[in-house]
């Protein structure tokens, strides 16, 4: 028996759908601009996202090391520095390498190199370019840095002789860092809000245009009502219809977000960091119809299912 129930509303779900073909239409392309809306949302936190991680990429701290400093003490402070859950990579410059890259810098100037090469040793140290997970991580590591490591680890900045460390240029750069970390967090929470904001605007339209629906059958649901239907098998006929909407919309959203993204995608690659919107929308074209589908399914579901109450009086 209720096996028979269930298909009849189904049944009667699908029927709604396709007699009401305009009603269906017009609910079907509201739900189709809520999910492109949610589409663009995630696109839109993708390229938010590799553009601040392009920032926070190149924002690093340099430790400069004394020329008289042991390798194997450089090394051992990097170990050390690298078990911290702050540090996201290391990277180690040799004394050699050091002097190598400031001739590259200054390959133009003549007096400059001239006057490196009548110096009798390398006046250059080596240097640890040590990045964090997070801009606002940079003081912590800093701070690490100058307090009492053992004297073969280097105690950064002190004036003690056995010290190995020559200079942080972490307070160069705090400016710079700190204004980074402002930026991203008020990019994070500008972005959370206008997507909230959009979403919401989008469901009271969605919800308005299937009451709509359910108002223009209202009175069949009055005739139900007075032959003894149960609120839940009225309810069910337009729960379906709504699943209908939100799938049909999902599935619209997907095929019109494929040209968009394609059309897009060399744009979003020259100003986003390299994210290439279309092969963005490829890799992650599993996840991106679960989030659609999914999305379209419930809201249209729901949407129904509370609209529908205004006439059932529940």
């Amino acid at each position: 028996m209720l096996w028979v129930s269930f298909k009849r509303v189904v049944s009667a779900g699908f029927t709604h759908f396709y007699r009401n073909a305009f009603v269906s239409l017009s609910s079907v392309l509201v739900l189709s601009v809520t999910l492109f809306v949610v589409g663009g949302v995630i696109f839109l936190s993708a390229t938010l996202n590799a553009s601040l991680e392009e920032i926070k990429n190149k924002v690093d701290m340099n430790v400069y090391f004394q020329t008289g400093a042991a390798e194997r003490d450089i090394l051992a402070l990097a170990e050390t520095l690298r078990a911290l859950p702050e540090v996201k990579e290391i990277e180690y410059v040799s004394r050699e390498q050091s002097l190598e890259n400031f001739k590259k810098r200054h390959e133009g100037d003549e007096l400059t190199l001239q006057a490196l090469s009548e110096l009798p040793d390398n006046p250059l140290g080596a240097v640890l370019n040590i990045r964090a997970k997070e801009p606002s991580q940079y003081e912590g590591l800093a701070k690490f840095l100058q307090s009492d490591l053992p004297a073969e680890s280097g105690n950064a900045l002190s004036k003690d002789a056995r010290s190995i460390i020559d200079e942080v240029n972490y307070y160069d750069n705090k400016a710079a860092i700190d204004t980074l970390s402002r930026l991203i967090e008020s990019a994070q929470t500008l972005g959370f809000g206008v997507t909230l904001l959009l979403v919401v605007i989008s469901v009271i339209i969605a919800f308005n245009t299937i009451r709509l629906a359910i108002y223009i059958s209202r009175e069949e649901i009055s005739v139900m009502r007075l032959v003894g239907a149960s609120n839940r098998y009225i309810r069910g006929p337009f729960v379906i219809s709504g699943i209908l909407y939100g799938g049909a919309a999902a599935l619209l959203t997907l095929a019109l977000w494929y040209p968009v993204a394609l059309y897009l995608g060399d744009a979003t690659k020259n100003f986003f960091s390299g994210l290439n919107i279309f092969d963005y929308y490829l890799r992650h074209f599993g996840e991106f119809v679960l989030i659609i589908l999914g999305s379209g399914v419930v809201l249209g579901a729901l949407s129904s299912f509370l609209a529908v109450r205004r006439y059932l009086n529940v």
